[in-house]
């Protein structure tokens, strides 16, 4: 049975980081199914999964989002495409590499490089455009931005300043029609993860943390983005969505009883 998607970002453009693959390339092809026209951005070429979605509503631009300069690049290239611009999703990040006491300076600069300052210069070069439709932006952090992890200080420290970003965006651009919001995945199968999911006894872990038993599908975390970025959340702006089968709904302590 063929699924008809609803029109809600029909007539309305697009920029979504990280589209290459993983949650920016399920946000992207979430988008597209809805009428958006989407800016594809990545380091990257785009993956297969986007080859059988309409070519006229995508356009990709090969760039790294943690330079500054590449903030106003991708959305002159936007409007020159589609005139107007109504979404960004900031889901361009720097994947857990290394232990903490193991890092060196170079990749702890680099989380906070595409983590924040991306997110940062791309969301101040769209601000002006996304007034004049009362846009919308989401920024894909972490369930590590919530909470601290073990060995994990540096992806904790961007993914938590990326959350008090959304905070501060929310507040300063809400007068001016634009709204700002986060989702917060946890481990959620995508190419990112399919070294965490050759380990089944850390999988069996994971899975046991999680209420629903399960890890997440990048769909479903696109689901929630698009939610936010649609009109239906037309009310919401600030938050920061867990999309983690209900890991943030415990506090870490052993059975009591």
């Amino acid at each position: 049975m063929t699924q008809v998607w609803p029109e809600r970002f029909k007539g309305r453009a697009a920029i979504v980081t990280g589209a290459a693959s993983g949650i920016g390339a399920a946000t992207a092809r979430r988008l597209v199914r809805e009428g958006a026209h989407v800016m594809l951005v990545d380091k990257e070429p785009s993956q297969p999964s986007l080859r059988d979605l309409p070519a006229r509503q995508m356009k990709q631009l090969r760039c790294d989002v943690a330079c500054s300069e590449s903030a106003d690049e991708i959305v002159d290239q936007t409007l020159r495409w589609q005139k107007r611009l109504d979404v960004l999703v900031n889901c361009a990040g720097y994947p857990v590499t290394e232990a903490s006491e193991e890092m060196p300076e170079a990749v702890w600069r680099a989380h906070f490089e595409a983590d924040v300052h991306g997110i940062h210069f791309l969301t101040d070069a769209a601000r002006p455009h996304l007034e004049r439709h009362g846009g919308a932006v989401v920024n894909v952090t972490s369930v590590a931005g919530l909470g601290g992890d073990r060995a994990m200080q540096a992806y904790n420290a961007a993914k938590g300043a990326a959350v008090r970003l959304t905070n501060a965006q929310a507040i300063d651009f809400g007068r001016r029609g634009v709204r700002v919001n986060a989702v917060c995945p946890t481990i959620t199968h995508t190419e990112m993860s399919r070294e965490v999911e050759r380990r089944g006894d850390l999988m069996e872990k994971l899975r046991a943390s999680i209420p629903l038993g399960r890890i997440g599908a990048a769909d479903e975390v696109a689901a929630a983005i698009a939610f936010l970025a649609s009109d239906e959340a037309s009310f919401i702006t600030g938050v920061a969505l867990p999309v983690d089968g209900g890991i943030t709904a415990g506090n870490g302590q052993p059975v009591l009883v």
